[in-house]
């Protein structure tokens, strides 16, 4: 026997199926919804942020989240153009201005110096102003600038850094380094006159410039130990150092202080070829991460970054780098399932964009991997509907383009077809989205440069140098905690 709500239910039901996206009550009432969503948001969340996560998708251009979020789409079985990201749902969007201050378009390292430094900077160095010249050893010295990371670490916060590249990769150095140089990985890539003129490696500012950053996590491990040294572990004061999968998440996060986790020589391999029983996902780290940070009552702050989506597209690998940007997706929403927008703000951008592109009129539902509809009505040949503007992809078989019917385009290194051809493909030059979530969101707004990002998350968090709006028990009631863990432990274990 029905009853009134069980009947209610299977109306609802059947009214359901016959509001298909051909009858305009679908869009109509879909469009009342999203309205309703964005009235609530006009109440303003300006509560004081206790934490603090950046996730930067290097390379994450607009054209490369629309394009992710079709692929994720179709990974839950739908056509994908009508599925939202967990970045999607965030109620703030706006742009940022990237270029560097010698460059129209630019590099990771001057961008990262950007967003988490707050100033913009030159092409090729972190941690620097633009006053230091890229290469020039003797222009470090009274140029350096610090990041949030720093800024939150003083506040008395917990700080981490988790990445798919090497730790000391571009984006992830610009939060503790000082270096004219992104590629000075090691004392074994920086040339004789700079380490005789005084200057460091970015593998060794890593554990000198922040003492005791409580959560590292990425790969690197080549850089960080001498030629023929073996991996070693942490003493046993509530800090470890794990190289897999298994050993992260056997872990107690409760019982755990500091954590260092080296997954791999150099950068992590692509989520889609990523070893499941040994390699952890980016998500997992993203967890495990946000639960040892957790345990400072005073917050933390965390940068996330999914950095081979950039790689893929260098490579020309539309494929691997969009399942990249699926995957740090997945950890956006894992962090905000362990987290609340009452007291984290929650911030979601990229560096810069690439020449990536997708189009050719494709239907609804066409694989995000796919052929257009059509032949070029050029040379008669099918393309695919992703394209590159420039890169390794460009092949001319005979004289003419490759027809690409003839091979395995949905392959997982399959190389998009470019107009230009080049060994590694380029970043693009255009604004990036930022999306926020949380405490003082709505000050991400606009069009802004990138440097305004820290600024407004250091304002959200009472950190940084502007706090004379903090109200009484905000930043004024953090102390610095220090751990009896001695950061020159850690260096002496790891760069003796």
């Amino acid at each position: 026997v029905l009853t009134k709500t069980k009947t209610k239910y299977f109306l609802g039901l059947i009214l359901v199926s016959f509001k298909t996206e051909k009858s305009p009550a679908f869009w109509n009432d879909r469009a009342q919804e999203t309205l309703k969503e964005a009235l609530n948001t006009q109440v303003l969340n300006k509560n004081t942020a206790k934490n603090l996560i950046l996730f930067l998708g290097d390379g994450m251009g607009v054209p490369t989240v629309t394009a992710a979020r079709i692929l994720k789409g179709q990974l839950n079985g739908q056509s994908g153009e009508e599925y939202q990201l967990e970045m999607d749902k965030f109620p703030f969007v706006s742009l940022s201005k990237t270029y560097n201050t010698d460059a129209q378009v630019p590099d990771s390292a001057g961008t990262a110096t950007a967003y988490l430094c707050g100033v913009k900077a030159n092409e090729g160095t972190v941690g620097v102003s633009a006053a230091a010249v890229r290469s020039q050893c003797n222009t470090t010295k009274g140029n350096e600038v610090t990041s949030i990371l720093k800024w939150a670490k003083d506040a008395g916060k917990s700080v981490g850094i988790v990445t798919t590249t090497r730790i000391n990769h571009a984006t992830p150095s610009a939060a503790y380094a000082h270096s004219v140089d992104r590629d000075w990985y090691s004392d074994n890539e920086m040339p004789s006159e700079a380490l005789q003129a005084g200057c460091k490696d970015i593998a060794r500012q890593l554990f000198e410039n922040i003492p005791n950053i409580d959560v590292i996590m990425g790969g690197g491990r080549k850089y960080m130990f001498p030629k023929n040294m073996s991996d070693v572990d942490y003493p046993d004061q509530g800090g470890h150092y794990v190289w897999n999968k298994q050993q992260l998440l056997s872990l107690n996060p409760k019982k755990t202080n500091y954590l260092l986790g080296l997954f791999g020589p150099v950068d992590l391999p692509y989520d889609l070829e990523r070893n499941a029983d040994s390699d952890p996902s980016l998500t997992q780290m993203v967890e495990v991460a946000i639960r040892v940070l957790q345990n400072n009552p005073n917050g933390f702050y965390l940068l996330v970054e999914g950095g081979r989506i950039d790689h893929g597209h260098h490579e020309g690998k539309a494929k691997q780098a969009l399942y990249e940007a699926v995957e740090m997706d997945r950890a956006i929403g894992r962090a905000g399932f362990l987290t609340t927008t009452h007291d984290t703000l929650t911030v979601v951008t990229a560096d810069h964009s690439h020449v990536f592109t997708f189009g050719g009129y494709t239907r609804r539902g066409n694989t995000i991997f796919g052929l257009a509809p059509m032949v070029s009505d050029v040379d008669q040949k099918p393309f695919t509907s992703i394209l590159y503007g420039n890169g390794p992809g460009y092949k001319l078989v005979g004289g003419a383009r490759e027809n690409v019917s003839t091979v395995d385009f949905a392959e997982n290194n399959y190389k998009a077809q470019s107009a230009v051809p080049l060994t590694s493909e380029t970043h693009g030059g255009e604004d990036v989205a930022v999306f926020s979530k949380g405490p003082l969101a709505h000050l991400l707004h606009g069009v802004r440069e990138q440097n305004f990002i820290p600024h407004v998350m250091a304002y959200a968090a009472c950190i940084g140098q502007n706090r004379k709006h903090c109200v009484s028990g905000g930043t004024a009631a953090l102390r610095p905690v220090f751990s009896s863990m001695a950061a020159v432990l850690t260096v002496t274990l790891l760069l003796c």
